[in-house]
C-alpha cells in the first residue's frame, strides 16, 4: 500500500461520468450528519457544518449526496448557505420519497404529487433550476413503481432532472425500473464488513450505472485491536476508515463512496483516503477477512 499527498486528495480518487457526461470525482461527500441527532433539525453547530461543506470542496470532493428527509431540508439550506453559488464542476444530488415525523422516523411516500412537491421544495431549498441527480429514496410498496418514476420522468422532461437514480433496490427492482426511466445510479448499503447488495453492485458495473454506497466506512469487527483493519492501519500509517474507503475505490471503478462527517478534522480525514493505493495482496486479504 502506498500513500501519496495532495492540496485536493478526491482528484486521486479517479472520476466517473454520471449518465455519460456528468464528470465527478468519485470520492464524494454524504451530508446527512450536518444535521441533528436522529437526522432531525438543525446540527449542534451550524458553523461547523458550513466549515466542513466548504473544507470538503477545497480537497477536491466536486459530489455532494444530500436528501430533502435530511433535517427535514437542513442538509440542502445549509448547502446553499455554504457553497451557493456553485461551482461549474460540483455535482449535487438529492433524493426524494422518505418522509419525516420525529428523529429516527422514516417512512416511504412516493405518491407522484408528493415526489413532485418535495422536488420543487428541493429547487428552493438548494437555489437551483435543476437537480443534477434526483433519487428516489425508496421504493413506496403501496404506489405501482411505473408512478414513482412515472413522476420523475415528467420532471425530468420539463427540465427540473438532469439524471435519475434510485436507492435500496435489488437487482430486479433496478431492472424494473431501467424499463421506466434511464437510471444513471443506484445507492444501496454496501461496506467491507456489509456486501449483501454484491449482486446490485455487479450489476451496476455490467451496465455502467454509478454505485453509491451509504455507510460506507462501517467497519465492525475488522477494525478490532488486532484484526485485519487494524493490522494494515498500524502497518501503513492509515486509518482504518481510511482503509475500508480505498477497498471500495478499488473495488469497483462503478463505486461513488460518500463518507459523511461533521467535521472539518474528519472531512480531511476521509477525503486522504484517495491517496491510499492498496496492492493486490492487501485487497485480497481485505476481500478475504469477511
Amino acid at each position: 500500500m502506498t500513500t501519496s499527498t495532495t492540496a485536493r486528495p478526491a482528484d486521486a480518487s479517479g472520476t466517473f461520468a454520471l449518465g455519460g457526461d456528468l464528470t465527478v470525482n468519485r470520492l464524494g461527500y454524504g451530508a446527512m450528519q450536518i444535521t441533528g441527532p436522529g437526522v432531525w433539525g438543525d446540527p449542534k453547530d451550524p458553523a461547523e457544518a458550513v466549515r466542513v461543506l466548504r473544507r470538503a470542496v477545497e480537497l477536491g470532493v466536486n459530489f455532494i449526496d444530500t436528501a430533502d428527509s435530511y433535517g427535514p431540508f437542513v442538509s440542502e439550506n445549509l448547502i446553499r448557505e455554504a457553497l451557493h453559488p456553485y461551482a461549474d464542476d460540483l455535482v449535487i444530488a438529492t433524493k426524494g420519497g422518505l418522509t419525516r415525523s420525529g428523529p429516527g422516523d422514516w417512512r416511504p411516500v412516493g405518491r407522484p404529487e408528493y415526489l413532485r412537491q418535495q422536488l420543487h421544495l428541493s429547487l428552493r431549498h438548494l437555489g437551483v433550476e435543476r437537480i443534477d441527480l434526483y433519487q428516489l429514496h425508496r421504493i413506496d410498496a403501496a404506489v405501482p413503481l411505473a408512478d414513482q418514476l412515472g413522476a420523475l420522468v415528467e420532471l425530468q422532461r420539463e427540465g427540473k432532472i438532469r439524471h435519475i437514480g434510485v436507492s435500496e433496490v435489488s437487482v430486479e427492482q433496478l431492472k424494473q425500473a431501467r424499463e421506466i426511466a434511464e437510471i444513471v445510479s443506484v445507492q444501496n448499503l454496501y461496506n467491507l464488513a456489509n456486501r449483501s447488495a454484491e449482486d446490485v453492485l455487479n450489476y451496476a458495473e455490467a451496465n455502467n450505472i454509478a454505485f453509491i454506497p451509504w455507510f460506507p466506512i462501517a467497519t465492525g469487527e475488522l477494525a478490532r485491536p488486532g484484526g485485519p483493519l487494524d493490522t494494515f492501519a498500524k502497518k501503513h500509517d492509515a486509518s482504518p476508515s481510511q482503509l475500508a474507503l480505498a477497498w471500495l475505490l478499488r473495488r469497483s471503478p462503478v463505486i461513488l463512496p460518500i463518507p459523511g462527517t461533521s467535521s472539518v478534522a474528519h472531512v480531511e480525514q476521509n477525503t486522504a483516503a484517495a491517496t491510499v493505493t492498496l496492492t493486490d495482496e492487501e485487497f485480497a486479504a481485505l476481500s478475504a477477512a469477511v
